[in-house]
């Protein structure tokens, strides 16, 4: 069965950098090296929204709202995701969620696996 678990949030002054992870088990690495991998965040009273997308040939698609901030990656020796994230708005605050077997698209679905979340706050 597969499982993630995001690591990584925490509360941050505006500016600040994050990098948050998530690590999949249950998984083979023949099936997570084909897995398109994304994060999502969701704000108090905000539907979920993307946040970034790579799919299995490290091609990446990121929001508008965090382009030349964040950057996705993936180890897939260490069935891994990765979200780094700088520059630190208030409005980014957010409970972040990793999700695998996604579509190269920003959209949520509830196919996806999906992790429990980590909770990032930026302070102005």
């Amino acid at each position: 069965q597969v499982q993630l678990v995001e690591s990584g949030g925490g509360s941050v002054q505006a500016g600040g950098s994050l990098r948050l992870s998530c690590a999949a088990s249950g998984v083979t690495y023949s099936w997570y090296s084909r897995c398109g991998l994304a994060w999502f965040r969701r704000s108090p009273g905000k539907e979920r929204e993307g946040v970034a997308v790579i799919d299995q040939y490290g091609s990446t698609t990121y929001a508008e709202s965090v382009k030349g901030r964040f950057t996705i990656s993936r180890d897939n020796a260490k069935s891994t995701l990765y979200l780094q994230m700088n520059s630190l708005k208030p409005e980014d605050t957010a409970m972040y969620y990793c999700a695998a077997g996604v579509r190269p698209s920003l959209y949520p679905d509830a196919n996806y696996y999906w992790g429990q979340g980590t909770q990032v706050t930026v302070s102005p």
